[in-house]
Formats: structure tokens, sequence, C-alpha cells
């Protein structure tokens, strides 16, 4: 079976959907599937066609006006129907308006949709209304998160919160005192919110050891406050060195909790909230609202480590369950449905 991946951006871009995509088009491969992934040419040095891993990857070369880019992809899509006409299956990872037009072209080509994270808050209506006409074209989908439902109106074939790959081996750490985070620095991350709080933490420990992994549009702002690492392609392995995981992303999530680490999430508004508390793990991790009861409950745990444990315990036997083949599976059975 040929399938064709559309997602915004993909490997070596290092980012949720694009991990997402790329784990599972790999296994996807080695079940006998050829994969084709369609995406933006987000660098000038990348190749417009090259093949990873036996992945089968197409750049699409766009431009930075975000109005205009969608006549570019549309355009370019048009040129290489081709691989639309050759695909068994058409799926895309949140970018369905890409595919738009050409749903009716195809009009009995299977395409479906995977809804994968959230725009902004509040909400929009345009949003929502872009969600609702990828839904209701799409032959079926997967969405990443429970909170989908209630905040998009979205009705999921599946749902799923990702894969991790789970490791037998788990390295100590060196210091107790010690937390890391790893994804985009920025607003939707609460990045601000856990250097704030390890500046509190810091009061009554010093030596507390804290490292940021990432890159993005707040870099600067926090670089004089901690340390930071630029984002790495082996980043998930730094939860081996470091006691806690301050993360608030699925992914990063479940590969904290399969290296057996405490997670400490953070939301700032009642979406980010939902994407936290809605799910089968929020009570196997530390959600929080501000850097006081973040530092107050780092403080805590570090203190009852047998609660801590407790909870470490709870979140690996769940999150041995969230595998990549798992995913795999939900995949299948929507395509097969």
């Amino acid at each position: 079976m040929t399938i064709l991946f559309l997602t915004r951006l993909f490997h070596p871009h290092i980012g949720g959907v694009e991990t997402h995509v790329f784990q599972i088009s790999k296994r996807l491969i080695d079940g006998s599937h050829r994969i084709v992934v369609l995406t933006e040419k987000n660098e000038y040095k990348l190749h417009n066609k090259e093949s990873v891993d036996g992945i089968e990857i197409y750049r699409i070369p766009v431009g930075k006006n975000e109005w205009f880019k969608k006549f570019q992809i549309w355009w370019w899509l048009w040129n290489h129907r081709f691989l639309i006409k050759k695909a068994d299956i058409i799926h895309c990872h949140d970018v369905f308006f890409w595919y738009l037009p050409f749903r009716f072209l195809f009009f009995n080509k299977p395409a479906y949709t995977t809804f994968h994270g959230y725009e902004s808050y509040p909400v929009s209506k345009k949003a929502i209304t872009i969600r609702k006409i990828s839904e209701i074209l799409s032959w079926g989908n997967i969405c990443i998160g429970d909170y989908i439902k209630k905040w998009y109106g979205t009705k999921p074939t599946h749902v799923s919160y990702g894969g991790v790959d789970i490791s037998s081996s788990h390295r100590s750490f060196k210091n107790k005192y010690s937390a890391v985070f790893i994804g985009r620095l920025d607003e939707q991350t609460g990045i601000l919110t856990y250097t704030d709080a390890v500046e509190i933490i810091k009061k009554k420990i010093p030596n507390f050891d804290f490292l940021a992994i990432g890159d993005g549009e707040l870099k600067n702002k926090i670089s004089r406050k901690v340390k930071i690492y630029e984002a790495l392609d082996n980043a998930s392995d730094y939860f081996q060195k470091y006691n806690f995981a301050f993360v608030s992303r699925y992914l990063s999530i479940l590969e904290a909790m399969a290296a057996k680490r405490l997670v400490f999430a953070v939301y700032d508004n009642p979406l980010k909230e939902d994407y936290l508390r809605i799910t089968p793990c929020a009570s196997y991790m530390i959600i929080c609202l501000t850097s006081d009861e973040l530092a107050s409950q780092v403080l805590y745990y570090l203190k009852h480590s047998k609660e801590e444990k407790v909870k470490i315990d709870q979140a690996y036997k769940w999150v041995k369950k969230q595998t990549w083949e798992n995913v795999i599976s939900l995949y299948l059975k929507l395509w097969n449905k």
C-alpha cells in the first residue's frame, strides 16, 4: 500500500508532529508499505526530493507570505498530482487545506486527517471552522488528545496521545536537585513559568541544576537566567541525566514517563489546562498554574521520595502501553475500517 502523508514540517526539523510522522513512517515501511511525505521546504539548503530511511520526501518551495503560501502549495500539488494518483491513502497531519481542492478532483480517493494540536488561545471561529471542514471531508480522523473534542467540536474516529520507545535501562541522575525542560522556548510550552519557578527554588536550594533544551522566540529573554542547549535529536536522553522533567507537551511527557521521571506540567489558560487534565495520565504528573505552585510542588517531592516513586511507577505502567506499534495499529484500523 502506498501512503501519502502531508505535513507542514518534517525531518530534519525537530518537533512533536515531525517525530510522530517520522516514527510511524519508519514502521509502516517495515510493514512493506511505501511512504511518501509532502512537506514545506523550510530551509534553502534542503533537497527538493530525497529519501531518508526509505521514506520518500518531497519538499514544496514556499515563500513566507502565509496568505499566498496555499496557492503555491496547490499549484505544486497540481503539477505533481501523479503522487496523489499513485497513492492508496492520503493522510493529512493538520494541513487538510493543502489537499482541499484535490479532495473533489479525486473524490473516491480515501483521505484522512490527524489533528495534532491547537493554534492559539482563545480558539478562533476560523480555526474551528477549518477543523470542522477537515473533519467532514475526511473519511476518518485521529485526534491527538481528548481535549480536541471539547474545544473544536471534532468527533474523533480514534484518540491517541502519540507513541514512545520504551527502554529497559534507566541510568541514575547525578544530582537529585535537578530538572530538565525540553521543548520550544515560547509561550505555549510554559518556559517562563518554569524559569520563574527555578528562581524561587534556588532561593532555598542554591545548587538546583536546571537545563532548557530547545529554541524559540523567548531564548534571548531567558538565556541570562538559565543554561540552554539548542534543540537536539537526542534531547530525550537528557531525562536520564536529570531528576525531574519540566515538560508540558504530549511527546515529551511520554518520553519523560518512559524514562521514569516525575513530570511537572504547566498551563496558563483553560484550553491548555484541559490539554493536560483530560488525559489518562493526568493523575500521574504534577499540573500547575503558577511558578509559585510549581516551586512548592518541586520542593515537596524532593522531600517525599516515596510519593514521587508511586507516581513514577503508575506513569510507567501506563506509558508502556503507548508504543509506536500501537499507534501504527490505530492508523491501520482507521484506514481499513
